[in-house]
């Protein structure tokens, strides 16, 4: 007996729309970027504020959380939340609000090797791509990240320069 491409789509769901947002943990509200995002998909904008604000509640308020949302045909969607972006966890380390404006001319802070080998064990875990890479090169893929936001890169703790200790 054969199927008809007709017939097995009528009770299977198909994902109509991808929505890739960054939202502080706790802080999504049906106002822009959120609601205008969502809306445009035909999303129950309440419905996901609630389900993510939900799903974020053990992560500090106001943590920028990558989240990938997929609709369907049906108008229901799902989603799932990865970890912070990299230089978010940079910035955290070194006690920043913003990466340098001018990287290369001026650093504005110095992380150590053992920060970026625990950020690399936080972002290895919700990421295919870098499961697949060595630990080595997943550190120095964050510690070019750090240099390009004018951060500099020392290999213990105690090389940061004292006017850059936390």
């Amino acid at each position: 007996q054969r199927h008809t491409p007709h017939a097995m789509s009528q009770g299977a769901k198909t994902v109509v729309a991808t929505i890739r947002l960054l939202v502080g943990a706790g802080q999504a509200k049906p106002a822009p970027p959120v609601g205008p995002a969502l809306g445009q998909a035909g999303v129950n904008i309440m419905g996901f504020c609630k389900e993510f604000n939900a799903k974020t509640a053990d992560i500090r308020d106001g943590v920028p959380v990558p989240c990938k949302l997929r609709v369907y045909n049906d108008k229901s969607f799902d989603f799932d939340i990865k970890n912070p972006q990299t230089s978010f966890y940079v910035k955290q380390a070194c006690g920043l609000q913003v990466a340098s404006a001018r990287p290369g001319h001026s650093t504005l802070g110095y992380i150590s090797m053992k920060h970026i080998y625990h950020i690399a064990q936080i972002k290895r875990k919700d990421n295919a791509h870098l499961q697949a890479m060595t630990m080595e090169n997943v550190c120095k893929a964050i510690a070019g990240s750090c240099r390009s936001m004018g951060i500099g890169v020392v290999a213990k703790p105690e090389d940061i320069p004292e006017e850059f200790r936390a």
